[in-house]
């Protein structure tokens, strides 16, 4: 079993990575578990509201850096993984939902009420709004997933969604970008962490 510290290591270690060495590539290995990681995350009814494209050829990682805001810490990086948050296959209606709510094997009954309960659920909800934001919880997962195993990340949500979806060839009516998230190894030092101390943020009652 891992041990709270390692846990806090992890957290501790993980900061937003403003450069990498570009010469340092993550093994393979590594980057399955990273991304196995964010496949495994949880999510809002368990819809899995995301897709994973992992970004490796040169070329492309200097397009993609000048469609966000020109950012060094793309060009880089190891890989860029642009996280897609699901738009079509989230409505009601769509064979996506029917097959991630039947294979939860309930009665005709329980799934019967499962669909009533999404409908009356995403009517007041911004469904891609809904969407990016369970995708956020895969990229916190795959940020501490690498930094456990001492490896860097950068989230970066200052991009051109027109350009990036031009870029990486994505369908606009199924997916929209969520975030960009590059992953290396540090060439600089870490900045020291500033963070709320534990007694401004917690409450009990």
């Amino acid at each position: 079993m891992i041990t709270k510290n390692a846990i806090l290591d992890a957290f501790n270690f993980r900061h937003a990575c403003k450069l990498f060495d570009a010469d340092k590539k993550i093994p393979q290995t590594d980057l399955d578990f990273i991304l196995e990681a964010g496949r495994l995350s949880p999510s809002s009814m368990g819809l899995e509201h995301w897709k994973f494209i992992v970004v490796q050829t040169p070329q492309l990682k200097q397009a993609l850096q000048l469609a966000c805001a020109d950012q060094p810490q793309i060009g880089s990086s190891s890989d860029v993984i642009a996280i897609l948050a699901r738009k079509a296959d989230l409505q009601p209606a769509s064979s996506y939902v029917k097959a991630q709510f039947e294979r939860l094997q309930l009665t005709p009954e329980q799934t019967a009420q499962l669909h009533q309960f999404y409908r009356e659920l995403i009517s007041d909800t911004d469904l891609i709004a809904w969407s990016i934001a369970q995708c956020h919880i895969a990229a916190a997962n795959m940020m501490t997933a690498a930094a456990a195993i001492g490896i860097d990340s950068c989230p970066i949500g200052a991009f051109a969604p027109d350009q990036v979806r031009a870029l990486l060839q994505i369908d606009d009516a199924q997916y929209a970008v969520a975030l960009v998230l590059p992953l290396g190894y540090r060439k600089h030092p870490q900045p020291p962490k500033h963070r709320l101390p534990f007694s401004e943020v917690v409450e009990f009652r």
